[in-house]
């Protein structure tokens, strides 16, 4: 049985659903390639909360997925009064240099094989070379990137994209992005200095070296994250090195502008993706974006993979089986959004990148249904 080795697409690695208020080589797992049927979350099952977690951390976790999975508002907010971080706005900390030079960590690669009851694995598709998205990106505002500052001080990138917001149809702030964007996982904590930026690098200013302005990186603002929730199994589970806990590496961000005049995000940039839940998988043809960093990209463009039907990545049988495609985008893209076409002719957010194969020759995200639904709705009307 050949195996693939994945690493987590991450500026700072990060697993099931939490808030706070306010990818090169990856983590690398070795995968076998399988086929057969799909499973989801089972009835019951128990969570895998490690034992070694900080006091006080557990807390509020449900006993099994099936109580997870029927988590409501009352549910998530008693969780997130116990996660909860600030992020104050920090004038001029964030200048052109320093978004040139946050680079994504380089997790160490994972030594273990999942073992057999780890769940469907299909085949690696043949890869998708990615492609530069046309200048200038003011048109597809919705793409952006996350920087972050990290608790011991390191700054890192990840890529992102403005959603609807349910509660606030046409004027959202929401961001999403992934799990392992804002919070390191098992045994860390949030990132700080969190902001997002809209269309970064919009004109190329930035490119081959040349030096530029807050402006021109820039154009539609410096957003600032004011809350954030992931899935409680990132933080309990989350690694550098890609385990189950990517089968729910997913966030999404409330952000505003300290240097707005009013408008939302979605107002100011134009533009924001519906979020589709369980969409049917054998159905899609994937498009994911993104801005890698790691040779042969420089983190200065946005770039896309057009990478068709997704396959199946598994770590754990009783969560959903992440979605793969072709795709040579490395780490930095890590958070950025994968989009298929509904019914109804809409293009829409089904996942986002999470991990990928130390040669970058595949993508895989989550495959996003009620937890994240819930997660949604929570920090909408939070």
């Amino acid at each position: 049985m050949s195996s693939v080795r994945r690493t987590a697409c991450a500026l700072f690695a990060a697993a099931t659903l939490f808030t706070v208020a306010a990818c090169g080589s990856d983590g690398a797992k070795d995968t076998p390639q399988a086929a057969g049927d799909t499973a989801s979350a089972g009835p019951g099952s128990k969570l895998h909360l490690p034992s070694s977690l900080p006091s006080g951390l557990l807390d509020g976790l449900p006993k099994s997925w099936d109580e997870l999975k029927k988590w409501k508002y009352a549910d998530w907010d008693r969780w997130a009064s116990k996660h909860v971080f600030n992020n104050p706005v920090v004038r001029d900390l964030w200048n052109p240099d320093k978004m040139k030079n946050a680079q994504p960590q380089q997790p160490e690669p994972a030594a273990s094989t999942p073992p057999a009851e780890s769940g469907v694995t299909d085949p690696d598709p043949a890869p998708v070379r990615a492609v530069a998205v046309p200048r200038p990106y003011t048109r597809y505002a919705a793409s952006g990137k996350v920087f972050s500052t990290a608790p011991n001080g390191g700054t890192g990138q990840c890529s992102a994209t403005v959603i609807q917001d349910p509660a606030h149809p046409g004027k959202s702030n929401l961001v999403w992005t992934a799990g392992h964007c804002v919070h390191e996982g098992k045994g860390g904590g949030w990132f700080k200095n969190i902001i997002f930026v809209p269309a970064y690098n919009s004109s190329g200013a930035a490119s081959a070296g040349h030096k530029a302005t807050p402006q021109d990186v820039a154009p539609l603002g410096m957003w600032w994250a004011d809350n954030v929730i992931t899935s409680p199994q990132w933080t309990a589970e989350g690694s550098h090195s890609g385990n189950a806990a990517n089968q729910y590496d997913f966030a999404v961000l409330k952000v505003h502008s300290p240097d707005g005049n009013g408008k939302s995000l979605e107002e100011t940039v134009g533009s924001a993706m519906p979020v589709w839940f369980d969409a049917p998988r054998d159905q899609l043809s994937v498009s994911a974006w993104g801005y890698p960093v790691v040779k042969p990209f420089d983190g200065q463009e946005l770039d896309k993979c057009d990478g068709g039907k997704p396959v199946r990545l598994s770590f754990d049988p009783k969560r959903p089986p992440m979605m793969t495609i072709g795709c040579t985008m490395t780490a930095g893209s890590s958070g950025g959004g994968w989009f298929a076409t509904m019914p109804d002719g809409r293009e829409a957010l089904v996942s986002n990148t999470s991990l990928g194969t130390t040669d970058h020759t595949s993508l895989s995200g989550p495959y996003l249904e009620s937890v994240a639904r819930e997660a949604l709705d929570y920090i909408s009307k939070k």
